[in-house]
């Protein structure tokens, strides 16, 4: 007790120790509102293009779907988080600020309640439910932390450059993996808590071809979606099946070229889907991506379509062809919609493991040959506070010979669900989840056609 009191004491008097900075900051913002409107006279946001569509914080994100990039047009300013804002008030804080480079991230904790309560087969019985597969408990999803500098790709008058290392660990590990890539411990021993590095990628900002082109290399999340990987880019804390069963990373470079406030174009050139460079996989071959976003010239609607992998579609560990594409429409600054469709397929696919394809990403086919899937999913979103807003998410899909999900089926999902920002740093995310199978038993372990699921996330961010 009287070490505790003298180090207290100490902590007290050193005003410039990092950890008392840190616990400082940490307080204040979580006593700090996330959304404060601005003031009736304030002037909007520097940046070339047109102000975001959306107030982020409590959305996921402020401006139109586009994924792969920064928002060229856009000064990138991050921030700051906890962590930044005790390293900006130390010694070197204005070094820091400078340099633009930042580290930051979240942790993301879960529990769900299912009426999917055999586990006698597997632990899995809430599948294909993600990313909580398993029913009625607590789970950690993912610890993430993101060391990073991003371009000012405002400014017109020199190159600019960027960077993003992240790490993350947790049951979401499970569905970020590339094989070959720490791949193990999925593929090999199943673990369900695990370790990944989703983005490791070089930015080069270049602002005299058109508008601004941006040059992304290393590996990457896959550009379209209305969902991601990362907790905080979410509308909800469930995944939709359509998302839960596509392209999750690329390695390769990826171009995305502005050409005016209304067009931007992307394409890229990767080396397959979900498989390192040095891994031998008939998936890891050269594929392409093109994708194009168009925006209104009112700013009330963006679609955001493409192929985001194209090769020969051979058989691998994750070869998908993928052609997908987004509608966005904002109602007014309270309501906005987001419809995605997708259509998948690889040639020559196998029921069994195969020496060159031993694992699926998905699931091994019950028909041999063409294997093709597709989907329609909408969000729609309320906003109910300044703090907060309302999602309604129904989607349809149909697995046709069970490749993704390992059950030939028709599916539909229903879901309601609230994000809540009550302060700066936190985030909850209470939902209701109704999932249906048509033409086979797939949940509870295979012997039910039905699932009904209540639970809540909480992201916390450092």
């Amino acid at each position: 007790m009287v070490g505790i009191l003298i180090s207290n004491a100490t902590v007290a008097l050193c005003a410039d120790w990092f950890g008392q900075r840190f616990f400082d900051v940490f307080a204040k913002d979580l006593n700090s509102a996330a959304y404060e409107a601005p003031a009736p006279d304030a002037s909007p946001p520097p940046r070339r293009i047109p102000p975001g569509p959306f107030d982020s914080p409590p959305f996921p994100g402020a401006d139109w779907q586009i994924g792969g990039t920064p928002v060229v047009g856009d000064p990138g300013n991050v921030g700051p988080w906890p962590l930044m804002e005790a390293i900006y008030a130390g010694p070197n804080g204005e070094a820091w600020r400078k340099s633009r480079v930042q580290i930051y991230g979240w942790e993301d904790f879960s529990w769900n309640l299912s009426t999917s309560t055999n586990t006698s087969r597997g632990p899995n019985a809430n599948f294909p439910l993600i990313y909580d597969l398993r029913p009625n408990r607590f789970e950690q999803n993912q610890f993430v932390l993101y060391l990073e500098r991003t371009p000012d790709e405002n400014q017109t008058d020199h190159i600019d450059w960027g960077f993003r290392i992240s790490a993350v660990y947790g049951l979401d590990y499970r569905f970020m993996i590339s094989r070959g890539l720490f791949s193990d411990q999925l593929l090999k021993d199943n673990s369900y808590y695990g370790f990944d590095m989703p983005m490791v990628y070089f930015d080069l900002y270049v602002p005299n071809i058109f508008q601004g082109m941006n040059i992304r290399i290393g590996r990457v999340i896959s550009e379209p979606d209305i969902e991601a990987q990362l907790a905080p880019n979410n509308l909800m804390s469930s995944h939709s099946i359509v998302y839960g069963f596509d392209n999750y990373t690329q390695n390769g470079i990826f171009t995305t070229t502005k050409i005016d406030n209304q067009w931007t174009i992307q394409a890229g050139l990767s080396n397959g889907t979900d498989v390192a460079l040095w891994q031998r996989d008939p998936g890891n071959q050269p594929t392409g991506t093109v994708m194009i976003q168009w925006t209104a010239p009112n700013q009330m609607d963006s679609i955001y379509a493409g192929d985001n992998a194209f090769n020969n579609g051979e058989f691998g560990y994750n070869n998908l062809q993928q052609v997908v594409g987004t509608w966005t429409h904002k109602f007014n600054d309270r309501i906005y919609t987001a419809t995605e469709a997708l259509y998948m397929y690889m040639f020559d696919s196998k029921t069994h493991p195969t020496s060159e394809v031993p694992f699926q990403s998905g699931s091994f086919p019950e028909k041999r040959g063409y294997a093709p899937e597709w989907g329609i999913l909408n969000y729609t979103m309320f906003r109910i506070a300044p703090t907060s807003f309302f999602t309604v998410r129904n989607e349809f899909y149909d697995d046709i010979v069970g490749s993704r999900t390992g059950h030939a089926t028709k599916y539909s999902e229903h879901s309601l669900g609230i994000t809540w920002w009550p302060n700066k740093i936190t985030t909850l995310r209470p939902e209701v989840r109704f999932d249906h199978a048509y033409d086979e038993d797939v949940f509870n372990n295979g012997t039910r056609r039905n699932q009904f699921v209540v639970s809540m996330d909480f992201i916390i961010h450092y």
